[in-house]
């Protein structure tokens, strides 16, 4: 076994000294390249709102939940595969490293090439079986297709920055970001308003912009994070390591799967209320999308510190980590709650650039009711993505297909009858149902009960 050696610079070491400072330093430049993602579609949203008006508003938002569905799924599997590069980091091992990134290139690889070809048949087919409005369905359609052609360059930057992160660098995917982020907002201008390209110039804009985070990424790999480059021999097969690798893929493939067709089956009944709730239901989503970056750069904090700590065995690492996490949520959630009792209606009415009432309102009443909710999610998130990181499959695919089963109930059972109350209500009540089985599941684990469980564990596995 060849021992890891590799530069400090800007890695964070998440396996020595204090735990909590580690995971902040980590998380904060994850926060910002989360907000930058976030301005990708954010900017989209407010420039196809107060360019092009409601009705391209709404188009976005019932092509968002086939979006997710589509491309969640590749970039859970690119999520999975980074975990295992983060556990071999974690044993110090650098022909493991430099082997799971060959295996993580040749399975997203298979995965985006699928992905685009199937996208091709089943976009619209998906878009009507969503209930998409006719007036907005070719619109969503022009939206959507642009965004899935180009699957590998979303994937390809989602793995680049994912194995950068797994070695403790979490500060060159931001800058690399940042750059992206200030183009796609001139690209946007030029293709929405300059081009009249319609809401299909806000899906270029963002394809181009990625595609040039995805240069800087590799680039900055070849030169700088050598340890990283696999060679030739790395990419001979090794089938153990394949299906260790496309078990932990796939499994957050299929949770990411299950995620986003909640989200779609969801959106299906939103649909069914009209194009004005619609368009207030998807500015409210940017908005609490952004509210939940802090909350996302901790999960991704968790997420190396665990695999990283796994693969060393330094389970009271992990303990103490995940409790510090859950006090990092409830004081995010506080400063949220508050932000948005005191500034969701002018918050709304900047996203949708409407002055339609029930666009403010609607939006302004789900912000109200699922701010506090953000604390129960983070839990959900933060336990989910742990136990992903010791190796757990099954567990967190079933906080899922909890979560789809709560939305397919909300959606024929109460949304029909109380409109867009059952709408707001609808997330935050099946995120309970999803934390008691997850926190179960992650505190009674025998690898996180005691650390001689663990290390006896380990050496079976070994063996």
């Amino acid at each position: 076994m060849k021992t890891l050696r590799l530069k400090r610079n800007v890695n964070i070491d998440l396996l020595n000294g204090s735990i909590f400072p580690s995971m902040v330093a980590f998380a904060i430049p994850i926060l910002f390249s989360s907000l930058f993602q976030q301005l990708y579609n954010t900017m989209d949203a407010v420039i196809v709102g107060h360019t092009l008006g409601e009705n391209a508003l709404a188009a976005m938002g019932a092509a968002t939940p086939v979006y997710d569905l589509l491309i969640g799924f590749a970039l859970g599997i690119g999520n999975g595969l980074s975990i295992v590069t983060a556990r071999s980091y974690g044993t110090k091992d650098e022909e493991l490293l430099k082997r799971s990134v060959a295996v993580s290139i040749v399975i997203g690889a298979a995965i985006t090439l699928t992905l685009t070809v199937l996208t091709r048949f089943l976009l619209m087919p998906f878009l009507k079986l969503l209930n998409t409005p006719a007036e907005i369905l070719q619109e969503a359609y022009s939206y959507i297709s642009v965004i899935t052609l180009f699957t590998g360059v979303m994937f390809a930057y989602n793995l680049c920055a994912g194995i950068l992160r797994a070695i403790g660098n979490s500060f060159m995917p931001l800058l690399f970001l940042i750059l992206s982020s200030v183009l796609n907002i001139f690209l946007d201008v030029l293709f929405i308003a300059g081009f009249d390209m319609g809401v299909m110039g806000a899906a270029v804009a963002t394809v181009i912009a990625q595609g040039i985070s995805v240069a800087l990424c590799v680039i900055y790999i070849g030169r700088c994070a050598k340890i990283l480059v696999p060679s030739k021999h790395h990419f001979h097969f090794d089938k153990g390591l394949y299906m260790e690798m496309a078990a932990q893929g796939f499994s957050m493939g299929f949770m990411s799967c299950l995620v986003s067709a909640g989200s779609a089956v969801l959106q299906a009944g939103i649909n069914g209320l009209g194009y004005m709730v619609i368009a207030g239901h998807i500015a409210a989503r940017k908005l609490f999308q952004l509210g939940m970056m802090p909350f996302l750069a901790m999960i991704s904090a968790v997420s190396t510190f665990v695999s990283q700590n796994y693969g060393a065995g330094r389970v009271d690492r992990i303990r103490k980590a995940m409790t510090y996490s859950y006090w990092y949520n409830a004081a995010i959630t506080i400063g949220m709650t508050l932000l948005m009792a005191l500034f969701a209606p002018y918050m709304v009415k900047l996203i949708s650039g409407s002055e339609e009432p029930i666009i403010i309102q609607n939006g302004t009443r789900y912000l109200q009711v699922v701010a506090p909710a953000y604390f129960v999610l983070g839990l959900v998130n933060n336990t989910r993505t742990a136990l992903q990181a010791i190796g757990s499959k099954i567990l967190p695919i079933l906080s899922s297909i909890i979560e789809l089963i709560g939305k397919i109930v909300f959606v024929i059972v109460f949304i029909p009858k109380f409109q867009y109350n059952a709408v707001i209500f609808c997330e935050p009540v099946i995120w309970c149902f999803m934390a008691v089985e997850l926190l179960i599941a992650f505190w009674r684990n025998p690898c996180i009960r005691g650390e001689k469980e663990y290390a006896i564990q380990r050496m079976e596995n070994n063996t």
